[in-house]
């Protein structure tokens, strides 16, 4: 397991939020998608996108790791409300970190931050390398088919959803 520390994410962070979700896309990505659907997932991935989802209620944490003396983001998650005790999730790791706990780590964290918030459930459109990720960490298969990249394409997912405690306690 790598070395990494955890922390609520503040909007001075967007840049490095950033950086971080490009390196997964740009890294994973190309495993699972064509290269059109993969530079279309990246295009337009800026702090702003971070910070307005911040001041619009998201909850975002980070997995922190010092890289050769720069205290680097390796990975982040994020809370939403989509509908009422219903959240969503999603959590991105840098290629280099795949597979060493990171995103476990930031799940958990999401997690925790949608049952504070009243969630009975949380609900996520899982890019195909995820899948594997989100069932080993508890989320079962809803459907499949698509959602649509901010370009307009469309990008294959599976729709996933994990149930964190019932509505009556």
């Amino acid at each position: 397991m790598t070395m990494f520390a955890t922390r609520r994410a503040r909007p001075s962070d967007a840049e490095r939020i950033a950086s971080a979700h490009l390196d997964s896309i740009r890294s994973i990505g190309p495993r699972f998608y064509p290269p059109a659907v993969v530079d279309d997932w990246a295009d337009g991935l800026t702090g702003d996108l971070y910070v307005n989802a911040m001041n619009d209620g998201e909850v975002f944490f980070l997995a922190l790791a010092d890289i050769d003396g720069t205290e680097t983001v390796l990975g982040f998650s994020s809370d939403y409300v989509r509908e009422g005790s219903q959240h969503g999730t999603s959590v991105y790791v840098r290629g280099g970190v795949a597979r060493k706990g990171v995103g476990s780590a930031l799940l958990r964290l999401a997690e925790a931050e949608a049952v504070a918030r009243g969630a009975t459930a949380v609900c996520v459109e899982a890019s195909l390398a995820a899948v594997p990720f989100y069932a080993a960490n508890g989320f079962v298969e809803v459907s499949r088919g698509h959602t649509q990249l901010r370009s307009g394409r469309p990008i294959a997912c599976v729709f996933m959803q994990k149930i964190l405690r019932s509505p009556h306690g």
